[in-house]
């Protein structure tokens, strides 16, 4: 099930190499502000989950917005099965511009 999500990213990274054993890894994974469960009243607020973005590439797709974390961003997202578990994952992000600060690059000038 494809869906699009407003999320609050709080941190990316990325992981690429080889095992021991010879089995490679290369993967991004995403930090995102997600509500707690609170149908039981045992919880409140946010935590954080982690969910996957494809390779490892990714993560410099993003690099330059290190100093804007957190950010907001409309996610691509799919939810998938392997019959018995499932998992969300992330197929694209794209950041929301920020609004910016009233009279911005309006000087003030002194009489």
């Amino acid at each position: 099930m494809k869906f699009s999500s407003t999320i609050k990213v709080t941190g990316m990274k990325f992981s690429k190499g080889k095992m021991d054993n010879g089995t490679e890894f290369d993967s991004t994974k995403v930090y995102v502000e997600t509500e707690l469960d609170t149908s039981k009243d045992t919880a409140m607020g946010t935590a954080c989950a982690e969910y996957g973005l494809g390779k490892a590439d990714e993560y410099q797709k993003y690099k330059h917005l290190a100093d804007a974390l957190p950010f907001m961003a409309i996610a691509d997202m799919e939810i998938v099965t392997n019959g018995k578990t499932q998992k969300t994952i992330i197929h694209a992000l794209k950041p929301i511009e920020p609004a910016k600060p009233s009279g911005q690059g309006v000087k003030n000038v002194a009489a």
